[in-house]
């Protein structure tokens, strides 16, 4: 049985209760983060972490636990759970009220909850072996304030929903300028004669810790082209590749945009390249990009 972490205390999830009260379960009022974790060793932990201390302040739920706080939580889950392929949810919520009211009650305590879900291995760079993914579009529908990863997910869930019922694997969403933003729940990439190319962080889309980490390793390694820019769906559709990025997936790579094969259909050499990158880099502590500072004046 899976060992869960709530409100100070470690116990078997099947025993973890929450008040009908708390505004996570009223308003979708708060932040959550998924960290994984192989073999005991956390990917990505100081930019999801300072992700979800920039989201509380977004949305002005101050808790003040430092890193340290955090690790010391994650990698008590990790070990009581069997140190394995793991992913690590990590929600916290403003907390429970006496009664449902719009604004922020005062002097009410957090709720803080944290859990395990087993995930696949880390990818391998192997064409032969890489999950090939299949997306549909759709325009995207969601609130204005997709920086900040809100525990209300009823619209990514709409959207995903969408192109799973289609059979796909995830949907790419598009704003009312015909512009990609991001999939429902991960971020988007294009490759373009060698290029690779993924939409500017704002308030359009997640600031991705696989993302950030991606761009940042291309970057340093300098031997392929990253360009942060708006992408049309028009190019979207005319890419060479087109890849979606997240914390279990990695880099995915999609061969089919809407029934349409992307490229001529197979895993192209450019994703093959970075996720090889990404596999050699990803535990580089060098790696800090998290925010651009324009998204620290819309955050605060």
């Amino acid at each position: 049985m899976s060992i869960a972490f709530l409100n100070d205390s470690y116990m078997p999830i099947t025993e973890a209760k929450i008040s009908p009260m708390d505004r996570g379960f009223l308003f979708g009022d708060g932040i959550y983060e998924v960290i994984p974790s192989y073999e005991g060793k956390l990917l990505g932990f100081n930019g999801h972490i300072t992700r979800m201390q920039e989201g509380l302040a977004g949305i002005g739920l101050g808790l003040q636990w430092t890193h340290q706080e955090w690790e010391t939580l994650c990698t008590k889950l990790a070990s009581e759970n069997g140190n394995g392929n793991l992913g690590i949810y990590l929600q916290v919520s403003r907390g429970a009220d006496s009664k449902r009211y719009h604004a922020f009650p005062q002097d009410v305590k957090p709720t803080i909850f944290g859990f395990t879900f087993d995930i696949p291995a880390s990818p391998v760079a192997n064409k032969e072996t890489a999950k090939r993914y299949t997306v549909s579009t759709s325009q995207d529908l969601r609130w204005q304030r997709c920086h900040i990863k809100s525990t209300a997910l009823l619209g990514n869930v709409l959207h995903f929903q969408e192109g799973y019922s289609q059979g796909n694997d995830e949907t790419l969403l598009y704003n009312d300028k015909n512009e990609l933003t991001e999939a429902s729940a991960c971020n988007a990439f294009i490759v373009k004669d060698s290029v690779v190319i993924t939409p500017p962080l704002d308030n359009q889309l997640l600031p991705g810790i696989t993302r950030n980490m991606l761009v940042d390793i291309l970057r340093e390694d300098g031997s392929i082209r990253v360009e942060e820019r708006p992408v049309t769906m028009d190019e979207v559709r005319a890419a060479d590749e087109v890849w979606i990025t997240s914390s279990t997936k990695e880099i995915g790579a999609v061969v089919s945009v809407d029934g349409v094969p992307v490229g001529d259909g197979q895993i192209g050499d450019i994703w093959l390249a970075a996720q090889t990158l990404f596999t050699q880099h990803k535990y580089d502590l060098s790696l800090i990009h998290i925010s651009e500072p324009t998204r620290q004046a819309e955050i605060s």
